[in-house]
């Protein structure tokens, strides 16, 4: 009988792993060709330019993608070492989206620290995401050397398809929230789920390790349906830690999506099943900017969101998309059969329906 994995010890395995494949590219950050060499008096301006571009690798997650990538990987047969490239590109993609995420939501902090824009202005912060997002394709440049031409090309046309999507997916839901669009579906919100989390967090990096192990076609397509049931298992449960939970001491706000106006499974099922007083209510507090909210308003919406089975409502859900998962992986992706990755895949699912962050 197998024994129970412990997912985060797996993450805490594979981080370092990747971040010793991460750490020479932002080191090599101050180093330019002889032809463009900026000049001694420019130096320290060379230095501030690594500083912001390396600040949030340097904060480092918990490392979720690129282990995937390689657990995929090993699942298959394909050795680890081959893949740290991969996996390395898949985190930098991470911390330049946040950046710009950070400053699109105007979030308040990221692992644990103010968020880049708040500590540097929006221009610089935007700026080091550029820097991050450019280090990122140098990445998967440099992976033709370990992976071949082909299989490099493969990888990175995985990588614009991932991220064409979640940029999809952030328009959605910066435009639905702009418009302050009431009218939105669950299915409208699991569009949103699917480009931005289901796709880039599960199916993406899944995706990118079967490739580099050769998976065909099938298999493939089969691996992004696991990551769209899993992908909604883990965004929806993010929504609801955002509402209920203070991710274990890293997060000051609580309720910080509802500050944001974003369009969460709880918010729809909320406005479609309150009373028309209280959905008056909700209405007019989502009409106002993310400074005008007060702490009181939007306790007062998470109160309603329990009040009207929104929560438990999201609870289910999660449990719903988590058991499909799990039935699809030990049914349809049998092909990710090598232990001890296959083990370490399984406990994922679980790990992700009841993590506290």
């Amino acid at each position: 009988m197998n024994q129970p994995v412990d997912f985060l010890k797996v993450l805490d395995t594979y981080k370092p792993l990747v971040w010793n494949q991460i750490k020479p590219y932002l080191s090599d950050l101050v180093n330019y060709p002889d032809f463009c060499k900026p000049g001694l008096k420019y130096q320290p301006l060379v230095n501030f330019n690594q500083k912001i571009i390396s600040d949030y690798p340097v904060r480092q997650g918990k490392y979720v993608r690129p282990t995937l990538v390689l657990l995929t990987a090993s699942a298959m047969g394909y050795p680890i070492k081959k893949a740290l490239l991969t996996a390395a590109a898949m985190q930098v993609s991470e911390d330049w989206i946040l950046i710009h995420d950070d400053l699109e939501d105007d979030s308040l902090q990221r692992r644990g620290q103010p968020a880049l824009h708040h500590q540097i202005g929006k221009e610089l912060a935007v700026n080091a995401g550029d820097g991050l997002h450019i280090l990122m394709w140098k990445i998967l440049s440099d992976n033709q050397k370990i992976i071949g031409p082909s299989l490099s090309y493969q990888i990175q046309q995985e990588f614009y398809n991932m991220l064409s999507r979640t940029v999809l997916g952030q328009t959605a839901e910066i435009k639905w929230t702009q418009e302050n669009n009431l009218d939105l579906t669950e299915k409208d919100v699991l569009f949103i789920l699917e480009s931005k989390t289901a796709y880039y967090t599960i199916a993406g990096p899944i995706r990118l390790g079967a490739i580099l192990a050769g998976a065909t076609p099938t298999q493939l397509d089969k691996i992004f349906q696991f990551g769209k049931y899993l992908g909604f298992c883990f965004q929806i449960q993010d929504d609801l830690l955002d509402l209920t939970s203070d991710f274990a001491g890293h997060k000051k706000q609580t309720g910080n999506d509802i500050y944001e106006g974003k369009r969460t499974i709880m918010l729809v099922h909320l406005l479609k099943h309150a009373n028309s007083e209280d959905k008056k209510k909700v209405i007019s507090f989502l009409s106002k900017t993310r400074s005008q909210k007060t702490a009181g308003e939007v306790s007062f919406v998470i109160s309603k969101m329990g009040e009207y089975g929104s929560l438990d409502y999201s609870r289910k859900l999660i449990k719903k998309y988590a058991n499909l998962a799990l039935d699809y992986f030990q049914t349809e992706l049998n092909f990710l059969s090598k232990n001890p990755a296959h083990q370490q895949l399984l406990s994922f699912i679980d790990f992700l329906q009841n993590r506290q962050y």
